[in-house]
């Protein structure tokens, strides 16, 4: 019963910071100013859930340039409802635009899995140097219907061609790391990824750990260690 009140608090707190995020003003690139630390000075590009435009991710990005690093932000992406390929095709394009190199990508829901596309990309894999994804349905929900097996949800199918093709590439996946909530009631069969490394976060949802000061501090902590590596 806890966990149901729980996953209902979330969706309240994830539709409600989503409303908020729509009448947000700002430039995406405010934060992509690096701190006087050169260990942090590696670029981070942040990749959203499905329907999350770039301002949702204003607290993370907010949180990860005051400890120094540079953040970029994607509004080319919109409300992230393209199918993987195409988001994919955009992300690609603004590494190569702003010439990113040794790039981080941290990633919420949806986007760990376009964040993996990018990885297994040719003409920009060398640019990357891994990513963070913070409930990512690597293997796909079980909410994911078929009865939305049309509309931008369907690509969560944990049979379909989108989760099984990516899930059979296992190449990049030694430079992924894996954050999974206590409990997330938008993936009840969590966030593992094979071959990754795994990390099950003192917080629960799928939502307000992407806003948790504590998840941002657990995030910074493996940029930093990712960048002494």
């Amino acid at each position: 019963m806890s966990r149901l009140f729980g996953g209902l608090a979330d969706w309240a707190y994830g539709i409600g910071w989503w409303l908020r995020a729509l009448s947000r003003s700002g430039a995406p690139d405010a934060f992509t100013q690096a701190g006087p630390d050169p260990a942090h000075h590696t670029p981070v590009v942040l990749l959203p859930g499905i329907w999350e435009r770039w301002p949702y991710l204003v607290p993370l990005a907010r949180s990860l340039n005051a400890a120094g690093h540079p953040v970029h932000l994607i509004p080319a992406l919109g409300a992230n409802g393209s199918p993987l390929p195409d988001a994919e095709r955009i992300v690609a394009d603004y590494l190569i635009a702003h010439g990113l190199q040794g790039t981080m990508l941290v990633a919420h829901s949806k986007g760990g899995l376009i964040g993996k596309l990018v990885m297994l990309d040719p003409a920009v894999a060398e640019r990357v140097r891994g990513m963070v994804a913070l409930s990512t349905p690597f293997g796909g929900s079980s909410l994911s219907w078929p009865i939305f097996g049309r509309t931008p949800l369907g690509v969560f199918a944990p049979r379909g061609p989108a989760i099984t093709e990516l899930a059979a590439q296992l190449e990049v996946n030694a430079r992924i790391i894996s954050l999974q909530p206590t409990h997330d009631q938008v993936i009840p069969e969590g966030s593992r990824l094979e071959g990754a490394r795994n990390v099950t976060l003192e917080a629960s949802g799928h939502f307000r750990p992407l806003r948790d000061v504590r998840v941002h501090g657990v995030i910074h902590q493996l940029l930093h260690e990712s960048f002494a590596g």
